[in-house]
């Protein structure tokens, strides 16, 4: 399905920071993205996530009231328009997919957790969006609340993706207690943020880059408070930062400080930030840095945009994925295409959508991808790639999903296989297994004249197939397995049914 870009005249990003909840609303002119409104609300996420990995009522209450403020201003946006992510907090938080389901309704638009890295390529694009082009590498970073983004590119690209599990909420609640800005609490912080950066510190010192790049809450207060006490004009450096961590020396404890430039907000993590800030400079020998008003969102928008243009991530991730994976394309193309005309003709009765049709696609295309490990339970080991790696475009639940389709597409299927997902979410997932499976057994041959379908019909039970009279004869083993499939089948309770 083409989007119109004339049709689709506005887009929003909502980020759903360990920090800060932010939005930014936007107006596409002749592909161009214009920023109408900002919203920023002070959630603090990351604070309520308990030691047992839970998200506490209070923080959950203030997101949600947060989200739904955030739904009014984009009420009436078409599915699609709005790109909202959870990042840090909502990686670690054990409780996050029963949390995501009501904030979304909040929103009244999906919310997906996007991976470290993913969250790095976003920050990156919308940096270097807001930047003036310019000659050769770029370092981009990013402090948040609970992690830290160090990324290098050049243009629009990025060349190299780390993100850090420190950030200004986790090293302010971690060494700053009761806002105490002592020396030990800095020496502390200090060792900690060094001991973070030294497995990547390397690889970011070898990089020859010309110009250095902060974006996000924790530089951005950095930057006004060097340029609300003089010491700087438009670049941060290390000398400023230096300063500024004395004068919180001084004051012993951020109640008592009295720092111009920083807003009451950003008090409480101030400290957090500043730290890993100073450690970054001193590890990447970074000399100054300039301060960028782009971000995650924007980042967000870009992305959205560009899968508007047809410059969609994920297809190229899954062309890089093919050729470094060595997949027969033409076979998985084949899949795909029987695949597809299934999805045609179950979704109206399934109620299935265009989202859950690029799972499939995106599922029939790597398929096979375990074969270059071992053809023995090779959608075992392609599930497992599919899950836990980095692919560019793809959030976290996109992933889970991929791998969970790959997993089940031959041999037995678990009754259990969908056990984490809601009753409505488990029968999708059943459906969407059930699809692809059968087109890849369609194509056992790996061939592209199979048995013709006649008709395809789905009911609330199963699945029926009408084949064209003696198509099954001429394609005895698409015939055996279609009646191993359906013994397979019958032990989810699916019904699978086919009739030459």
């Amino acid at each position: 399905m083409k989007n119109n870009l004339h049709k689709q005249q506005y887009l929003a990003a909502v980020d759903l920071g360990s920090n800060s909840f932010h939005m930014v609303v936007a107006r596409i002119e002749d592909g161009h993205v214009h920023i109408l409104d900002n919203l920023k609300e002070m959630v603090r996420l990351g604070a309520g996530l308990g030691k047992d990995g839970r998200l506490s009522s209070d923080s959950q209450r203030r997101a949600l009231l947060c989200l739904e403020r955030f739904g009014e201003r984009v009420e009436g946006f078409p599915l699609g328009s709005v790109a909202a992510v959870g990042t840090n907090t909502l990686r670690q938080a054990k409780d996050s997919r029963l949390f995501l389901q009501k904030a979304s309704e909040k929103l009244g638009h999906p919310i997906s957790v996007i991976g470290g890295k993913e969250e790095a390529r976003l920050v990156y694009l919308g940096v270097s969006h807001s930047l003036v082009a310019e000659q050769g590498k770029r370092f981009v970073m990013d402090i948040g609340g609970g992690s830290t983004e160090l990324i290098v590119g050049e243009n629009f690209k990025p060349l190299l993706l780390r993100s850090l599990n420190m950030g200004c909420v986790s090293m302010s609640r971690r060494f700053f207690q009761d806002g105490n800005t002592g020396k030990k609490c800095w020496k502390k912080a200090g060792v900690a943020a060094h001991l973070k950066l030294r497995p990547v510190r390397r690889y970011f010192q070898n990089v020859d880059w010309f110009s250095a790049t902060g974006a996000s809450g924790t530089i951005k207060a950095v930057g006004n408070v060097v340029n609300s006490l003089g010491l700087e004009s438009y670049t941060i450096s290390l000398d400023s930062l230096y300063r500024i961590r004395d004068i919180m020396i001084k004051a012993e404890n951020i109640h008592r400080l009295d720092l111009p430039g920083l807003k009451s907000d950003r008090e409480a993590v101030f400290a957090g930030g500043l730290a890993v800030l100073i450690a970054c400079f001193e590890a990447l020998k970074i000399c100054t840095m300039r301060v960028s008003d782009g971000a995650l969102r924007e980042g967000l928008l870009y992305d959205r945009l560009g899968r508007i243009r047809s410059e969609d991530t994920r297809l190229k991730t899954i062309a890089s994925v093919q050729r470094r994976f060595k997949v027969s394309r033409k076979h998985a193309a084949r899949v795909s295409k029987t695949a597809g005309l299934l999805f045609t003709a179950c979704a109206p009765k399934w109620s299935l959508k265009r989202e859950d049709e690029e799972l499939l696609q995106w599922a029939c295309s790597l398929h096979e991808i375990g074969l270059s490990v071992s053809l023995s339970g090779y959608q075992k080991h392609g599930a497992y790639f599919l899950e836990n790696a980095d692919l560019p475009g793809f959030s976290m639940e996109e992933q889970i999903w991929m791998s969970l389709l790959v997993r089940c597409h031959r041999k037995k299927i678990s009754k259990n296989l969908c056990g984490e997902f809601s009753k409505a979410e488990q029968q999708k997932g059943l459906r969407l297994v059930v699809l692809l499976r059968l087109a890849a057994l369609l194509h056992r041959s790996r061939k592209d004249e199979t048995a013709v379908l006649k008709s395809i019909i789905a009911d609330d039970k199963g699945l029926t197939l009408c084949f064209v009279e003696g198509a099954l004869i001429k394609h005895p083993l698409q015939l055996a397995s279609l009646e191993q499939e359906a013994k397979y089948l019958k032990k989810v309770d699916f019904e699978l049914r086919f009739s030459s």
